[in-house]
């Protein structure tokens, strides 16, 4: 057996090692160049390319690129009634809230859902819920951080959100871990979430939840509807030019006798409708 050859008549281990190192990656489009044609292979699946891609993506991108504008987050009153913004708190499905005081365009902390909801399942008493006591210190970091930095953060902080400010100090918006997580693994659905296989779901009496992407022709023969598919394809579409513009979170707008609410949406598209079916009369009077 020369130069090491193995006894099966295989190349020696340390060629193959030297030869793995003269082919690898220079740069990270040729490595993206080698995993696509792994994937090609079989050697990994799409999946797992996916993946892999949506991390190397994460450490060129900044918080900017995937933040939630100012705009449209959801908020709570330091200085409100817990009883005017439970509604609020319950209707967005969200577990956190920025909140805000006199001066509504600085967050002065953190609410946890969990922390006001078992207060009124537990008995007060007669006390008031004071939102000073239960809200937790901000985390306030640039639009200018890359995400994989605010990614080891948040897990050695064990943080779910920050609030980002622009370079003069004002709030920009915020991003929670799992935006950031969705650009490696993709959308991540929850319970309040429409399945993929379902556009539209009733969740109470002439109440419904509709993704943005609903055909008009599917919509049109679940409501038996007339609206038409010639101009745009999907019941976001229709939306967004009956607004005129891209609407806020909580928005609403009347189209014949439908009640639309922005639910989900951030500064490029509509995600998620709450649709609530009028009766004529309530339709004419908006």
């Amino acid at each position: 057996m020369k130069e090491g050859r193995s006894s099966n008549g295989s190349e020696p281990w340390y060629k193959r090692v030297i030869g793995a190192i003269k082919n690898q990656p220079r740069d990270r489009e040729q490595l993206l160049i080698s995993l696509r044609e792994a994937e090609q292979f079989n050697l990994i699946d799409a999946d797992s390319l996916a993946m892999i891609e949506g991390v190397l993506q994460v450490s060129e991108m900044q918080v900017r690129d995937i933040m939630i504008p100012r705009s449209q987050m959801v908020v709570v009153e330091r200085d409100v009634s817990p009883e005017k913004y439970l509604p609020i708190i319950i209707e967005s499905g969200h577990s956190r809230f920025p909140v805000i005081g006199e001066n509504r365009d600085e967050v002065i902390g953190i609410l946890l859902a969990k922390d006001i909801l078992a207060y009124f399942a537990q008995d007060t008493d007669g006390g008031r819920f004071d939102v000073r006591d239960a809200m937790r210190l901000p985390v306030v970091v640039p639009e200018s951080k890359r995400l994989n930095v605010l990614l080891k953060e948040f897990r050695a902080n064990r943080n779910h959100m920050a609030i980002v400010v622009d370079e003069y100090g004002g709030v920009a918006g915020l991003v929670t871990i799992e935006d950031v997580l969705e650009q490696i693994v993709g959308e991540i659905e929850d319970e309040t979430d429409i399945d993929d296989a379902n556009y539209i779901l009733q969740y109470a009496q002439n109440k419904y939840s509709i993704k943005a992407l609903t055909p008009i022709e599917d919509f049109n023969e679940y409501f038996d509807a007339d609206f038409s598919d010639e101009e745009f394809d999907t019941i976001g579409g229709l939306v967004l030019n009956k607004f005129g513009r891209m609407p806020k979170r909580g928005e609403a707008i009347t189209i014949a006798n439908f009640r639309f609410h922005v639910i989900r949406a951030d500064n490029r598209r509509l995600h998620l409708l709450q649709l609530t079916k009028l009766k004529n009369e309530a339709a004419k009077k908006d």
